[in-house]
């Protein structure tokens, strides 16, 4: 255990908090060096976005949001602003957000006007009637709770727009399924654990480049792409949704862990290296126990992700070199 742990305050000890940002990553020499140094900055703003409460004594439940709104507020990731569009080059967004107290959630899907989904989604989950929502019914929902709401252009980016030709241009020479992980997906989400031990997930996404109308994936799906119960683990996926909800992946992990017997990391890079690549799939995951450290698997070209550990360190990624970046 290393010496700034040692120091720490006993109620710290217990904190953590990990993110991804979808393990659809692009090749690095398809940025610029400046572009990967944004988006690992605003990896770690949305760490310390969510640490900043837990060191507050607040509930991971409001971590796993307040990092959930940063990495949708970025450009850089597909969820919020900067999110995917389908194939009528509209967006239609999907949330969700868990606790892992009280096995609550609430989860948004195909909303187009709420500027942050996972705000929606738990407010979803703290008005308690429903846990997911659908469509212009959700987008209402929010404005009726005084979330912000934008016009659906305000979700859309250049990179967006070209990434949506390119995949037209590929469906109609029959070459879509050649398409890169970084050409067709992309999610972001974070887990965390709080000084109570109270675990928490969420998880927000555009969806796939050129997606069909009305396609809702597994992030709004609880069991399938979000899922937390204390004393067991928080998990946020990533990778082809439909696979996911067919595996219920979320879930399935934390059964692996309580009833399997498994360790957190062994049950997580056996889903993602075993059971998801058996499906032909790129997929990844954060994950958090009971104790311990964020764990990170993928088995992509790279998955941008990062957490602040147990001894208060900060490190994020996008491929698979590590940025330390010291003290949170």
């Amino acid at each position: 255990m290393c010496a700034r742990l040692l120091h720490r305050p006993s109620y710290l000890a217990n904190l953590a908090i990990g993110l991804h940002g979808g393990c659809g990553t692009l090749a690095r020499g398809l940025q610029s060096e400046a572009e990967w140094r944004e988006t690992r900055e605003h990896l770690a703003q949305a760490l310390r976005a969510g640490w900043r409460l837990l060191i507050a004594g607040g509930s991971a439940l409001d971590a796993v949001q307040a990092c959930v709104v940063a990495l949708e507020d970025s450009p850089h990731f597909n969820a919020g602003y900067g999110a995917a569009l389908n194939e009528a080059a509209e967006h239609e967004l999907d949330a969700s957000i868990m606790d892992g107290a009280t096995l609550a959630a609430g989860a948004v899907c195909a909303v187009r006007r709420v500027r942050n989904p996972v705000l929606a989604a738990r407010a979803v989950l703290d008005d308690g009637q429903a846990v997911l929502l659908t469509g212009p019914a959700a987008d209402d929902f929010a404005a009726a709770r005084g979330l912000a709401m934008v016009e659906p252009g305000y979700f859309t980016t250049p990179r967006r727009v070209e990434a949506l030709r390119v995949q037209k241009a590929r469906a109609a020479a029959g070459t879509a399924a050649q398409s890169s992980e970084a050409e067709r997906h992309g999610t972001v989400g974070a887990v965390a654990r709080d000084r109570q031990g109270h675990l928490a997930a969420a998880t927000s996404t555009g969806g796939f480049n050129n997606k069909p109308r009305g396609r809702v994936g597994d992030t709004p799906i609880v069991g399938a792409g979000t899922y937390a119960r204390d004393g067991v683990c928080a998990v946020s996926c990533t990778g082809q949704g439909e696979i996911f909800m067919r595996r219920v992946a979320a879930y399935d992990l934390a059964a692996r862990i309580l009833y399997g017997g498994q360790a957190l990391a062994a049950a997580a890079d056996e889903m993602v290296f075993t059971t998801l690549r058996n499906h032909g799939i790129g997929a990844g995951l954060v994950a958090l126990g009971a104790t311990g450290n964020p764990v990170a698997p993928f088995n992509t070209l790279g998955m941008a992700r990062g957490w602040i550990a147990i001894d208060g360190e900060l490190t994020v990624a996008t491929h698979r070199e590590l940025h330390a970046l010291g003290p949170a």
